[in-house]
Order: C-alpha cells, then sequence, then structure tokens
C-alpha cells in the first residue's frame, strides 16, 4: 500500500503553545491580506493537550499579540497571581526569601495559574476557527526531503505494525504531508528535532543543551487550605548542595493545586530518583499541611530545557524552522517558557507567509524568522539570564549568590561581558561505587506514592502488540555498562517505572515497559552511553493528561 501524500502550504509538527500560535498567526495574516494559504497541525496526543504538561503560570505576554481579546474569547486564564512567595528549604524548616531581593522580572504579578493543556485546547479552537486543519493521533515519524537535501515534510507512522515488525489486519501506512515550510514544534527533545539538529548541524558554535525532568501532581485540597493565586517556590532540600533543582505550588481555581519537582538532569549522583525526591518535598512541615485531608487528581512529568540562551540552536534549515521548546526558549530563574514558545512561533509564521506571497517554493531558509528572534524581547529576555542556570555548577549555594548577583547586574542595565558553558547531561554521572546510596522513604499511599499508582493517574496507554519505542543502539550496553558502572540508574531517572533489570537464571537483564511511558524523554537525555533512543510510538499513545 502506497502513502498518500497532502500538499499544504505549512505544515505544524505538533500542537503545543509554539505551534498553534504559530498556526493561528498564519492563517491571522492571511486574512489581513486576503490570501487563501492553507496549514495544517499534526498532534501525536490523542486529543490537543493530551501530552501537554507544564506548570504552569503563564506570563500573557505574547497572547495580547496574538489573540489581544483573549478575555472576551473566553481563554482559561482564571486565577490571576495574587501572592508570589519563595523560599529556601532546610529539612524541618523553611527560609522566605523577601520579594524586594528578585529583580522585577521575577515577580508574577499580572501572570496567570493556568493548565497549559487547557490553554492548548482553547487555541486548538482559535485556530480552526481560522480554516487551521488540526489532526490529533497522528505522530511525524519521518522527516521527508526534496532532491536537493531540503525539507519536503513528514510521514504520519504507520498504524497496525505487530512488534515483530509485521503487518496486522488493522495495517495503515502512514501519510505524506507535503509543505513549502515545516515548523517542528515537538516540545523539547523532540525526535525529528532532533535529527534535524545533527543533519544539518545546527548546534555548531553554540553551547549542548542541559535539561530538568519536571515531575507534577494536581490535588483537590481543603477549601479551608486553599489560597486562590497564590504561587509558592521552594529550592534547597531534600536535595543536596551539588543538585540543582526546586519545587512550586500554585493553587488554581476549584480548590485545586498543581505540586511539581524540578531536578537538573546534570545530576552526578546515579542513586538520585527525581520521581522519589518530588515525593519527599511533599513531606516537609512547610509543605505537608496543604495536602493532609485532600487527593491527587492527576500525575504526569515531562523534561524542561534549561540551557538558555547559548543553547538555543540554530533555528533554519532549507525548508523547515525549529520553534518552542524543539529549540528551547525557557527562561530558566522565571521557570517560563510558555510565552517565548507561543512568541517563536509567531515569528517563523510571519516570516513563512512572506516567503510564500513572495513566490518562494521554500527550497530556502527563513532567515527572516532567526533575525526576527534576534531583534525579540524572547532574546533579551534569555540573554539577561544566560549565566544563572551555568552558575549552578558551582553547587547551589554559591551558583545562586551569583546568579543572583548576575541577574541585579542585568536588571540595572550592567551586563557582564562573559557567558557561562553547558556540558551534556549525560556526562555528570559518577560511578555507583563512588557516589552514596540514598535511601528513600516507602510511600504510604497517602500522601506519598509509587510509580505505578501515579502512572495510572496520566491515563498513559499504548498499544501493546506494536514496536518498542524505546529503543537501544546496542542491547549489551544496559549490563554490561550501566549496571555495571552505574548501578543501572535507568530505573531511577525514569519517573514511570519503564526501565527494570530483572534478575534470571542466566543473569540480568533489562526489561523495557514500554507501556508506562509518558513521553517525558528522560532516557533519551540522561542515558550515560546515550544508548537510548527515543522514538514516536503508534500515533494517539501514551498520556492523557486532563487539566495539566
Amino acid at each position: 500500500m502506497e502513502r498518500e501524500a497532502m500538499e499544504f502550504d505549512v505544515v505544524v509538527v505538533g500542537a503545543g503553545p509554539a505551534g498553534l500560535s504559530a498556526a493561528i498567526r498564519f492563517k491571522q495574516l492571511c486574512q489581513e491580506k486576503g490570501q487563501d494559504l492553507s496549514v495544517c497541525v499534526i498532534e501525536k496526543g490523542s486529543e490537543v493537550g493530551a501530552h501537554i504538561l507544564s506548570g504552569a503560570v503563564l506570563d500573557p505576554k505574547a497572547l495580547n499579540e496574538l489573540i489581544p481579546d483573549w478575555k472576551a474569547k473566553g481563554a482559561p486564564l482564571n486565577t490571576p497571581v495574587t501572592e508570589d512567595c519563595w523560599y529556601v528549604l532546610t529539612e524541618n524548616a523553611g527560609v522566605r526569601l523577601p520579594n524586594f531581593a528578585l529583580p522585577g522580572f521575577m515577580h508574577n504579578h499580572g501572570n496567570y495559574i493556568v493548565s497549559l493543556g487547557n490553554v492548548c485546547r482553547w487555541l486548538a479552537t482559535q485556530a480552526e476557527e481560522l480554516g487551521v486543519e488540526i489532526f490529533p493521533g497522528f505522530a511525524a515519524a519521518e522527516v521527508l526531503f526534496h532532491e536537493d537535501g531540503s525539507v519536503k515534510g513528514v510521514a504520519t507512522g504507520d498504524m497496525g505494525i505487530a512488534k515483530d515488525g509485521s503487518q496486522k489486519d488493522s495495517y495503515t501506512p502512514g501519510v505524506e504531508l507535503h509543505a513549502k515550510y515545516t515548523f517542528f514544534a515537538e516540545g523539547v527533545r523532540g525526535n525529528l528535532s532532533k535529527a534535524l539538529i545533527e543533519r544539518f548541524n545546527l548546534r555548531d558554535g553554540k553551547e549542548p543543551q542541559t535539561y530538568g525532568i519536571g515531575i507534577k501532581e494536581l490535588w483537590q485540597i481543603d477549601p479551608a487550605k486553599h489560597r486562590q493565586g497564590l504561587v509558592m517556590h521552594a529550592q534547597g532540600w531534600p536535595l543536596d548542595t551539588k543538585t540543582a533543582g526546586g519545587a512550586f505550588l500554585y493553587h488554581l481555581e476549584d480548590n485545586q493545586v498543581a505540586v511539581g519537582y524540578v531536578v537538573a538532569l546534570d545530576y552526578q549522583n546515579p542513586h538520585l530518583s527525581p520521581f522519589e525526591e518530588m515525593q519527599r518535598f511533599k513531606t516537609h512541615p512547610d509543605v505537608r499541611g496543604f495536602f493532609e485531608g485532600g487527593k491527587r487528581l492527576s500525575y504526569g512529568a515531562r523534561a524542561i530545557n534549561e540551557g538558555g540562551w547559548q543553547s538555543v540552536p540554530k533555528l533554519t534549515f532549507p525548508g523547515g524552522v525549529l520553534v518552542g521548546c524543539s529549540a528551547g526558549f525557557v527562561n530558566v530563574p522565571r521557570i517560563k517558557g510558555s510565552h517565548n514558545a507561543m512568541k517563536t512561533g509567531m515569528m517563523a509564521a510571519e516570516a513563512a507567509f512572506e516567503a510564500i506571497v513572495g513566490g518562494s517554493e521554500g527550497h530556502d531558509e527563513l532567515v527572516a524568522y532567526a533575525e526576527a528572534y534576534e531583534a525579540s524581547w524572547v532574546y533579551k529576555e534569555l540573554r539577561k539570564v544566560r549565566n544563572v542556570r551555568p552558575a549552578l555548577k558551582w553547587g547551589t549555594v554559591l551558583g545562586s549568590l551569583y546568579g543572583g548577583l548576575d541577574m541585579w547586574l542585568n536588571h540595572l542595565g550592567i551586563s557582564v561581558p562573559w557567558t557561562l558553558g553547558h556540558h551534556p547531561d549525560h556526562t555528570s554521572l559518577k560511578k555507583a561505587s563512588e557516589s552514596k546510596k540514598i535511601v528513600y522513604p516507602k510511600p504510604d499511599g497517602v500522601l506519598t506514592f509509587d510509580r505505578l499508582s501515579s502512572v495510572f493517574l496520566s491515563n498513559t496507554n499504548h498499544e501493546e502488540d506494536q514496536p518498542v519505542h524505546l529503543t537501544l543502539k546496542d542491547a549489551s550496553v544496559p549490563i554490561r555498562l550501566n549496571l555495571a558502572e552505574h548501578d543501572a540508574p535507568e530505573q531511577r531517572y525514569c519517573p514511570a517505572g519503564v526501565y527494570e533489570i530483572v534478575e534470571e537464571t542466566a543473569g540480568p537483564r533489562l526489561q523495557i515497559n514500554a507501556q508506562n511511558c509518558v513521553h517525558c524523554k528522560t532516557c533519551d537525555i540522561k542515558d550515560p552511553s546515550q544508548n537510548i533512543n527515543w522514538v514516536v510510538p503508534e500515533g494517539g499513545g501514551g498520556p492523557n493528561y486532563p487539566n495539566m
């Protein structure tokens, strides 16, 4: 069976904030200029928002530009920030930092606590009203190229392939989507974006990207303990002073609280478990009271770009662009990136529209997009805080002190002349024999939980009889290297219990429970030998996050 091909002017891979903003802006320009151009968005989740996970406190700056009347149109920004606090925690106490100690851009007043998944669902309705075609449940599995090497579009994955690679009775070939320009808005560590960065050497002259793993739960709490509009951030315990990370509590509407924990993936101790650190955080005396008497509603995890300004790759290549978290525009100290992702999608759309109207067939690079980025408030915002995250390599105490000073200097218009660098996260793990073992308490099932009960709340599901989408370049590495040297850290850095060492008569083996995968991409990032390659499963598989 041959693949069907569909032609569009622009194809967007991923229905997150960046991809949907790009599609909306492109169709807005079509209306304003009287042009009949086509754009489609494909999304690997079962619906728009199914795979979206973020804190999230949203800076409405980009949304104000994209849809100025968003309030009248019912955007789900229902909870303005009313109280903003930062804590440094020790095991038994917490010290609140005075708000005046933080530069003005670190304050959250004027921002909104949201479910980013619901914001994306709303953006999708706005896009469809403008004529954007959105296809959820279709995973882009392959980049297509013209003979001259420029990007021609993408192909969605075949459906109905069995584990052994044979075609089941339900087999349906993927569809080719051809476009003048293809926007890659896959989110953090997108598998196609990763391949394009390598193919076109987009990281030449740039720092490596570095990441964190964010683990989040949504709770319904006692109304007497709920403080709608409260934003609380914390750093310190339970992590040691060599490991970067921190927590958040966001009080949404309807007596709900989003609690999350982020651990930087350049951590050194292979015995560390980000999932367990998140569970420990909830037991802190200043935190646990919020959740006592409450009920956990949902769970999820996702990697986060932390490299910042110096790690943004070249954004353009013949026939395509990287937008949003496929490139990495998160402002780490602000813990925000959605507004930057949206703006980059908008800028790329403007560049593509002008090029197509000008007669381009898409074999060129959208240099106007890269130029717009370098002149934008996104670029300026990221440059101001470029040294904060890499300074944490000096430890969280000294690094945080330096980061605060650096931010204040930039806030006052005094830009330091240096830019600190990063190292790839997978290179940082020490040997297990050289590292302190961490004994985590057993979950109580009330405040703290295990992985499997957590994954259940993420509504994760994959067609079981399909090829495993967590592929190994060398099947011997997990036992021969990872287990021998690092005590199989994949058992601990995965927040979904995907990787398991099984003891058998013939010796230990790695079992991959791909059905549990929540698509966080941590394994693709942190595996010390870079032996794990995450590829898309059958379209529609993965988590189905409600209100996350």
